[in-house]
Parts: C-alpha cells; sequence; structure tokens
C-alpha cells in the first residue's frame, strides 16, 4: 500500500471515528478564538473588500449595522474600505456558514467539539422561516428583529438547557435523522425534532421558571425542517477538521463557495483552497421566480457533503425530491455514482434504501479525476435580488479538483 493510500485509509477513519458534541451555544465572541468586536466572518475563501459583488457583499454590510459598528450601509462601506471593520472567511476561525455565511460578534453560534480528536467548530443559529435572511444577501428591519430575537430569546433558553445537560452527543441523532428521510444538508426534518427531543428535560426544568421564553424557543426549534442545519454543519466541521494536517492524504476536507466560485481544501495540503469556477445547479424555484434569477453569494453548507451527508446520502431524503426536482431514480443514481469517488463506506451513516450501505465517505481528488465524477450537492438557492428562491443539487467544478492534484503532484518533488 502506498504512502498516500495509507493517509486516506487513516483520513477514511477519522472521518468515521469522530463524536461531534455540541458543549454550549454562545455570542461568537465569547466563545470563538480571536474573534474581535470589528470582525465579519463570511463564508468561501477570504477576498479582498474590494472584490465582495452581490449578496455576499449585501450580507457583510448588513452584519456591520446589525452589530453596531455602522449606522448604515454607506458608513459600513467606508470602514470596510479603510479596514476599520475587518472581514474574513469563517474558516479561519474554525467556524463553517451557510450561504453568504455572515457572523458578527453578538450572534450565538453551536460551539461543537469532537469528542475523539480534540477540535472544536462553530456555526451560527438558524434565522428562521421567512425567506428573507441576512445569510440570503437581505438585511432590514424585519431581518434585525428576526436575529434579535435569536440573540435575546432563543440562544439563552437554548445554551442553558445544553450546558444542564452537559452537553448533547450529534452522532447518535445524525445516524438516526439518516433512517428518517433525512439527508442532514437540505432535510433536516427528523434531525430537528430529534434534537428538542434530547433538551426536553432541560427546558422542563428551565420552563418552571420561565414557560414562556420556552415555548419561543421549542417554536423556533421545530417549526421548520432547517434548524439542525447548523449543528449538522458545525457537527461536519468538527469531524473535517480532524483531517487538517494529515500528510500524503488526498481525501478533500472542505468544500465552499464564496460570490467569485467554488473551491477545496485537501487533508494533506495545508489551509490553501484550490479555487475553480462556479457550480453547475439543477434547482426548482419557489413560484414568482426564474432561473435568470439565480445568483452565487458563498455557502459552506457543502461540508456536509464532504464527510458523506447531503448530496452523499441523498437516497436517504426521497421527500426532497419535491423541494429540489428530481425522482427517487435520480437521487440513486447519483448517489450510487459517488461511490467511485470515495475512501469508503461510513461505519455509522448508512442508507436504508441502499441495503443500509454506509455512506460514500472521503472524496479522492484522485478518484475525482479518474473517473469523471464530481461531487453532487443539496443547496438552498439564492436570488438576485437577495433571500431564497429555491433548492436544487449542484455539481463541482473539476478545476478546483485538478488545481489540487497539480499541487499534491508538485509537493512529491
Amino acid at each position: 500500500m502506498s504512502h498516500r493510500e495509507k493517509a486516506n485509509q487513516e483520513a477514511f477513519a477519522r472521518l468515521c471515528a469522530s463524536e461531534p458534541v455540541l458543549t454550549d451555544i454562545l455570542p461568537a465572541s465569547d466563545a470563538v478564538p480571536g474573534f474581535a468586536r470589528n470582525i465579519i466572518l463570511t463564508s468561501g475563501p477570504t477576498l479582498p473588500w474590494a472584490s465582495y459583488v452581490g449578496g455576499q457583499r449585501a450580507a457583510i454590510l448588513g452584519a456591520a449595522q446589525f452589530e453596531g459598528l455602522a449606522a448604515d450601509a454607506a458608513q459600513a462601506e467606508a470602514k470596510l474600505a479603510a479596514g476599520e471593520i475587518r472581514v474574513r472567511g469563517c474558516q479561519e476561525l474554525g467556524c463553517v456558514g451557510s450561504l453568504a455565511g455572515v457572523y458578527s460578534a453578538s450572534m450565538p453560534v453551536f460551539v461543537v467539539r469532537n469528542a475523539k480528536f480534540g477540535n472544536v467548530a462553530y456555526c451560527n443559529m438558524y434565522e428562521g422561516t421567512n425567506h428573507r435572511r441576512l445569510n440570503y444577501g437581505v438585511y432590514d428591519e424585519g431581518v434585525r428583529e428576526r436575529l434579535l430575537y435569536i440573540n435575546d430569546v432563543v440562544a439563552p433558553v437554548l445554551g442553558k438547557a445544553v450546558r444542564a445537560l452537559g452537553g448533547i452527543p450529534l452522532k447518535p441523532i445524525m445516524v438516526h435523522a439518516l433512517h428518517m428521510g433525512d439527508d442532514l444538508h437540505s432535510r433536516n426534518t427528523a434531525a430537528s425534532l430529534l434534537f428538542a427531543r434530547e433538551l426536553y428535560p432541560a427546558l422542563l426544568r428551565i420552563a418552571q421558571k420561565d414557560r414562556e421564553a420556552v415555548e419561543k424557543a421549542v417554536k423556533a426549534m421545530t417549526e421548520d425542517h432547517y434548524f439542525f442545519l447548523r449543528l449538522s454543519m458545525a457537527a461536519a466541521k468538527s469531524t473535517a477538521d480532524a483531517l487538517a494536517g494529515l500528510d500524503g492524504s488526498s481525501v478533500v476536507r472542505a468544500m465552499a463557495f464564496n460570490c467569485r466560485g467554488f473551491a477545496i481544501k485537501v487533508a494533506g495540503l495545508g489551509d490553501e483552497w484550490f479555487m475553480g469556477p462556479h457550480a453547475s445547479v439543477k434547482a426548482v424555484l419557489f413560484a414568482g421566480h426564474t432561473q435568470d434569477e439565480i445568483t452565487w453569494m458563498g455557502g459552506e453548507s457543502p461540508i456536509t457533503e464532504t464527510i458523506g451527508l447531503g448530496g452523499f446520502a441523498q437516497a436517504a431524503a426521497f421527500a426532497l425530491q419535491k423541494y429540489q426536482g428530481g425522482s427517487a431514480e435520480d437521487m440513486v443514481e447519483r448517489n450510487v455514482a459517488l461511490y467511485r469517488i470515495t475512501t469508503g463506506e461510513h461505519t455509522d451513516f448508512r442508507i436504508p434504501y441502499l441495503q443500509y450501505r454506509g455512506v460514500p465517505t472521503g472524496i479522492d481528488i484522485f478518484k475525482v479525476l479518474s473517473t469523471g465524477v464530481v461531487p453532487t450537492m443539496n443547496i438552498g438557492i439564492a436570488g438576485r435580488d437577495g433571500g431564497q428562491i429555491g433548492a436544487g443539487t449542484v455539481q463541482a467544478p473539476i478545476e478546483c479538483f485538478q488545481a489540487a492534484a497539480a499541487a499534491y503532484q508538485k509537493n512529491l518533488r
């Protein structure tokens, strides 16, 4: 067995052995090392401020206003241009972001520790059911009020419950949810309810003193199937980061968008992002929207596919065919093809329809190039005027894998 094959087997073993545990919910500046008040995090490889465009730029401006760093968008623009407000990629600080992925200092984050390997990851909380959300490039009074509601009402109650329970292991919830129709990216219906069930004993005790706050927190958790996504993302990030610095491995450890393109990181190639163009997309749009409105404003939720979930578990979530298009047969065909580009079949995450076969796990850049099969991801679709306008599947551009393979081969010389 070659050095690369041994390293990839180790990467696969770490992906399977990881044990993500939710340990707390805290404001980002309290939880994340290095998160200063003048920092705004956003999805994908970090860009100069002038290079951010469209919804991702609008989301950064909105986060600056929400945090009180600027009185309006014009002042935020000036302060960002002057460097008084700094933009950094989420993953520079161990975070992961949905769509535009913006964080500001006061926003609460899920703190997830990999109990097996010790690394910690963070993801901020879901904003709610309204399609107009900051992470989709919208900032107005309604968005501000919903963000404050999360900060002031929902997060404190849930954080108190998590601490009272001494943390919540997430992997058992994720294993169970795959057996109940979730892919843990675009569908988290079962996982959200299973997570709420874990919290109920602590929430009942809190309700004895503040029933109204608990009722509001429970509603926020259960009114929409996306709530658990941010936990799934943090769990996936803490899992994938166990591969960082694994010498010789050609397994992908991160996949992300920014407004300029799609990128990957590879376990054995340090922290370098390998960029490509935007992914190709097939989408079902909400009523009143058209294909020409589709835009890219970032996104790091494909961290779930990185560890074998989302598009790599779509045959576990047939209900998604109505939400994002295609058929059950299409989903199975796409899912089965992904076994050709991965290192192994996950020992715990399994797909009932495929006779409980483990999900394809450990994307190998060289298998992508030799087969021509690229990762498939389930995502929400953003509109050029902001907000979510649909959902669909995207395929990663092969250029990222070509660039990563070239860098890998260069390192061997």
